[in-house]
């Protein structure tokens, strides 16, 4: 199965739905199989009092609040619901991650393929119950989170009738440090969980999540922006069309180049055994009726004739025939 590649759009679109559309369009030319977005309302997300990340403040200033901040972001309802049809038009896979229990209840609505369900939602137990209630495949983030948090969200999710689930590992700070990465958990997390797994990256450049992918990441995810100097949040940290598209190739390359793990000569290698193998020649002129010894034969290519595995077999051996130096000796010796 393809690696799923999802390209986060989150609140890139600064609030505006043409930047939303646009971020659409410029996903599907870079080949990502979605585009998700974030679907909230604000003060049933944060409350008044709730202040930004260090990250947010050092992209967007400290003197709005995290709340403040939010609504300037928020799309309505409908916008979300003409962005899933301008998708589908476009034809490419729309997903909303839902950040309040009302934004769940509107975006089963959608139909969509499947819940993203990002890292801050992994401790909100009503949240994973409504999610988990649906019965609809789950992929899961898992910034900031110990092993038992992420143990203890799946079992709510399975508990309340939801078992397809992927886990993504995450690390949450924009820029990720690459020495805070970690991307072996992904083999912890499969291993704990016998879950499929993946990786959603915030690191800069396209490195990692490529990494993930040769590492066994069966889903990637990673945000992407228009423009990485618009106002906003998260577009530093993000890759801009042209990343996202060398990003995407990078991984179908990597993705081809797996293969399935059985060790056997391919077609396109087949044609090079002749010029790259040895045989067994003549190492200077041999008359008929000599016995072949160290002295006489040695080993070259190309590899046609009698393999040089056969080394022991050949010497003792009787020449059938004349040969000169540098001929291939015969099966028939």
């Amino acid at each position: 199965m393809s690696v799923l590649i999802i390209a986060e759009a989150g609140v890139n679109h600064n609030g505006n739905m043409e930047l939303a559309k646009e971020m659409v369009r410029k996903a599907k030319e870079a080949g990502a199989d979605y585009i998700k977005f974030q679907t909230f309302i604000p003060r049933q997300l944060v409350s008044r009092y709730a202040s930004k990340a260090d990250y947010q403040k050092k992209t967007t200033g400290s003197e709005q609040s995290q709340l403040q901040m939010l609504e300037k972001l928020a799309l309505a309802y409908d916008d979300f619901a003409r962005l899933k049809r301008y998708c589908d038009e476009v034809g490419i896979g729309f997903v909303s991650a839902p950040f309040d229990l009302e934004s769940i209840d509107f975006l089963e609505s959608l139909d969509m393929d499947f819940w993203k369900i990002p890292s801050g939602e992994v401790t909100d137990l009503p949240y994973l119950e409504k999610i988990g209630r649906t019965g609809r495949r789950v992929i899961l983030s898992t910034g900031m989170c110990e092993m038992w948090e992420i143990r203890e969200a799946v079992g709510v999710l399975e508990t309340n009738g939801t078992r397809d689930i992927t886990i993504l590992h995450c690390n949450t700070e924009y820029p990720t440090p690459f020495e805070d990465v970690n991307l072996l958990a992904m083999h912890h997390i499969k291993r704990e969980l016998r879950k499929q797994v993946g990786y959603s990256d915030h690191t800069e450049g396209i490195e990692i999540p490529i990494a993930a992918v040769a590492l066994g990441a069966a889903v990637v995810e990673k945000h992407f922006t228009l423009d990485k100097n618009m106002e906003g949040p998260d577009h530093k940290a993000s890759l801009d069309p042209a990343e996202l598209r060398q990003m995407v190739s990078a991984i179908r390359n990597i993705e081809a180049g797996l293969g399935d793990g059985a060790k056997r000569r391919t077609a396109s290698e087949q044609k090079n055994c002749a010029a790259a193998r040895k045989s067994i020649v003549a190492k200077r002129d041999i008359v008929e009726g000599e016995a072949f010894t160290e002295e006489n034969i040695t080993v070259k290519r190309p590899g046609t004739g009698i393999s040089a595995m056969k080394w022991h077999q050949v010497l003792g051996r009787t020449a059938a025939r004349n040969y000169a130096e540098d001929q291939l000796i015969d099966e028939d010796v």
